[in-house]
């Protein structure tokens, strides 16, 4: 019966809703009854939110403690929420979003190995000499004022600092020095340090894979923890893993 009705309407006359007229074109579109029914709903609608908000207000208890207060303070009568540290960056949730532990695996042994390449083929002379000496000579008393520590080394004052490839006086007088072209010099020295920032990207880039690798790990403990819910020691960071602690269970 119902399709019957439907198929009777069918043929039926569209009526359609009346136009503003001329005289009044300049007020706008004339509002129909669907466009006053949307109005209505949303003003009745900020009226009983704005109910609710005044009767929440009228019977909150000042004294009443409740856990955002934690994360929130009011200044001059404004609520204010406290920024908290991002424990992930952008290349970090795009890979935990992305790739699996298998492939963050891989890409971090790729970088360790050649790490470990790049220093096989690197004295890193200037990065010791970089660190402070803590070499401790013992004098008599009185002989400190007139302690000279080239003499006692053997060595000249300017190779004072180098804790490594220092030679003494004698051996200095007997090193004939070879003719070596500057050119040949400059590209070496463009060379080592290419070199160098090459190896201090690849160091940054496996820590980087190292905490994104500690934190995929942990969560996938956390969904293993069946029995009870670890215990937060030390939130995560951009540059660390989070902390927690497990309860200890004894195996067979």
């Amino acid at each position: 019966m119902s399709s019957w009705k439907k198929a009777a309407k069918a043929n039926q006359k569209t009526h359609k809703e009346r136009h503003q007229p001329e005289s009044r074109k300049h007020l706008g579109l004339l509002e129909k009854k669907k466009d006053y029914k949307k109005r209505a709903e949303d003003y009745h609608e900020k009226g009983e939110t704005l109910k609710l908000l005044r009767k929440r207000t009228l019977d909150k208890n000042p004294d009443e403690f409740y856990f955002h207060m934690v994360n929130s303070r009011v200044k001059d009568g404004e609520h204010h929420e406290l920024e908290k540290e991002e424990e992930h960056s952008v290349e970090q949730i795009k890979l935990m979003q992305t790739q699996d532990i298998k492939y963050i695996n891989m890409k971090r042994t790729m970088e360790s190995r050649q790490i470990e390449k790049l220093q096989s083929h690197l004295h890193m002379t200037d990065v010791v000499d970089a660190t402070p000496n803590t070499h401790i000579f013992f004098v008599d008393e009185g002989e400190e004022k007139n302690f000279d520590l080239a003499k006692r080394l053997d060595t000249h004052p300017s190779l004072i600092n180098r804790k490594s490839n220092r030679p003494r006086l004698s051996d200095l007088n007997k090193i004939k020095l070879p003719t070596v072209d500057e050119q040949v010099v400059r590209e070496a020295t463009k060379t080592k340090l290419k070199t160098y920032k090459e190896l201090s990207k690849r160091i940054e880039r496996e820590k980087q894979l190292t905490v994104v690798q500690q934190k995929m790990e942990l969560k996938r403990h956390l969904h293993d923890a069946k029995i009870m819910k670890p215990k937060r020691i030390r939130q995560g960071t951009k540059v660390s893993a989070p902390v927690y602690k497990f309860q200890y269970m004894r195996k067979k």
